[in-house]
């Protein structure tokens, strides 16, 4: 079950849309993802949803890039480097900075498990669910484990108190 986080919505609330647009990207269907937002109290929130039409004939989903340039459409960006990306799967930062997203954030929850690969392992404090810290170094990806955290990565984005 999902529930409602004042913590959460006031965190997207915080956000200073004089700077930047919240969208949502998913790899679910538009009507999942609608219903998720509304449950989490959070639909008000996001200007608008990315989503996979898993009828259209050139379905694409994260991490093609296709996908990052239809979302990129969607909401009428040009420069990618404008991007601000937050994802909990490794591949689809990893994707989103290879196109030019300039601000991509990996969220690995600890102590959850992950899948990757047909593998199940379980997210330690210390270990980052299949990402080396070279890899993470080269690529200037952050990781956080509390979304709390995108106010000290992305200070910038956020309405100053």
């Amino acid at each position: 079950m999902i529930f409602p986080n004042p913590v959460h919505r006031k965190l997207l609330e915080d956000i200073d849309r004089s700077r930047v647009r919240v969208w949502a990207l998913t790899n679910a269907y538009k009507v999942h993802a609608e219903r998720v937002l509304r449950i989490l109290n959070l639909r008000d929130l996001v200007e608008g949803i990315v989503y996979c039409d898993y009828e259209a004939k050139d379905l694409t989903s994260k991490p093609e890039p296709a996908y990052y340039r239809k979302a990129m459409s969607l909401a009428s960006v040009i420069d990618p480097s404008k991007c601000y990306f937050i994802d909990d799967n490794w591949r689809n930062v990893q994707a989103a900075q290879k196109i030019g997203w300039a601000h991509c954030v990996h969220f690995c929850e600890r102590g959850l498990e992950h899948v990757e690969g047909g593998k199940v392992t379980k997210i330690s404090s210390t270990a980052k669910a299949n990402v080396d810290s070279k890899q993470e170094e080269q690529l200037d990806i952050k990781v956080i484990s509390e979304l709390e955290e995108l106010r000290d990565v992305w200070p910038e984005i956020f309405k100053l108190n």
